[in-house]
């Protein structure tokens, strides 16, 4: 499933423009697999993994700076692969059933730009 949010940041320490804040319509999909599907044929209910997602997104990052949310304290960039990392972080748990579990996190800041992360 993907939800979208609209948020700014800055890259702190790049060296050209993205040092200097500016803002995406990021892109967040997340993934999720298993083997066993339930009697109706599927692994699990799309609406309840993006519900999930945009729940998360949309009290957390949505019209913020996230340089300024706790999760990025102490100098740590806002980057796709940060932000990826933050969600998997986030929806782990919450998405971990005994038939299914989150695969992946996939954070596009613009069409052409983004990242993968499928945990440790």
């Amino acid at each position: 499933v993907s939800a979208e949010f609209e948020a700014a940041h800055r890259v702190a320490g790049y060296p050209g423009k993205c040092d200097r804040i500016h803002g995406h319509s990021w892109i967040v999909e997340a993934v999720v697999c298993g083997r066993q599907l339930d009697k109706l044929g599927m692994l699990v209910d799309f609406k309840l993994v993006k519900g999930r997602l945009k729940e998360l997104l949309d009290n957390t990052m949505d019209h913020r700076m996230l340089n300024e949310l706790p999760a990025f304290a102490g100098g740590k960039n806002p980057t796709a692969e940060n932000i990826a990392v933050y969600v998997w972080d986030k929806l782990a748990d919450v998405l971990l059933c005994e038939n299914y579990h989150l695969f992946e996190v996939e954070v596009w800041e613009t069409q052409n730009n983004g990242c993968v992360y499928r945990g440790e």
